[in-house]
């Protein structure tokens, strides 16, 4: 049986590279699309809802999963509808403040969520090294620097303020987020140095370099097409709609898959 997704943001980035990737999969269907404004052309050939409708859509056409890369308002509004139709929840959407993060912990409750600032396996296996790596090189200075398009609203993205909340979970003398630097600014103990650049339509690159004890080591990666970030999100879908209400990251899938 294939699995049924639901797509928000259709008409969006991230919105138009999901439903290229799950009409071409033969184990998902494209139940409905839905995009806050007026979408009149089909996009991968399936024809976009209004946003408004979105919860009479859940209850008519009874999606597995919906997968979401949109703000945290309308994120956290499409999870509260998901919990109230037991229907499975994807969201990459990043920027929730503690409120929203509350909200998607409410949702859980009811619906298996699944968030994660980043759906490549990549970035996954980035993340381990990285922990390894603070572990094994205790004070060395730390910087991450991450690089998007020049269409990317949030500044760090949120894959590197992942990164970092990974290090600083390593690193406990590391207090101080420092973003750029300007003047005389020398490196002070227990910063760590965030840098965020925004150029062209590159589709994701993140660095942590560590330096001390006369050597540096930097741990990269780069994303070649937005396209991968599609491909996990669907996976994740798919894993997700055959699990139990709770919340999941993106770990919960590679792990078990």
């Amino acid at each position: 049986m294939a699995v049924e997704i639901a797509v928000t943001g259709a008409n969006g980035r991230m919105g138009r590279e999901v439903l290229g990737i799950a009409v071409d999969r033969q184990a998902v269907e494209v139940a409905f699309a839905v995009n806050r404004s007026p979408v009149d052309e089909p996009i991968a050939g399936v024809e976009i809802e209004s946003a408004d409708r979105f919860e009479d859509l859940l209850a008519a056409r009874s999606p597995d999963a919906v997968v979401d890369f949109t703000g945290p308002a309308s994120s956290t509004a499409y999870a509260a509808h998901c919990a109230d139709h037991s229907v499975a929840f994807v969201t990459g959407t990043t920027g929730f403040d503690e409120a929203d993060q509350t909200a998607l912990a409410d949702a859980s409750e009811q619906t298996a969520l699944l968030h994660a600032t980043n759906f490549s396996r990549g970035i996954a296996a980035l993340r381990r090294a990285v922990t390894q790596a603070v572990e094994a090189l205790p004070g060395y200075d730390i910087e991450v620097t991450e690089t998007h398009h020049n269409g990317k609203r949030d500044a760090p993205s949120g894959t590197a303020n992942t990164l970092i909340d990974d290090i600083e979970g390593v690193r406990t003398d590391i207090d101080d987020r420092v973003h750029g630097r300007v003047g005389e600014a020398p490196r002070s103990s227990g910063e760590i140095g965030v840098h965020a650049r925004r150029a062209g339509d590159i589709a994701g690159e993140h660095e942590v370099l560590l330096a001390g004890n006369n050597e540096t080591v930097s741990l990269c990666h780069r994303a070649g097409d937005r396209s991968i970030f599609a491909i996990g999100a669907i996976d994740a879908a798919e894993w997700l709609a055959e699990q139990p209400p709770g919340r999941y990251d993106f770990f919960d899938v590679i792990d078990d898959t």
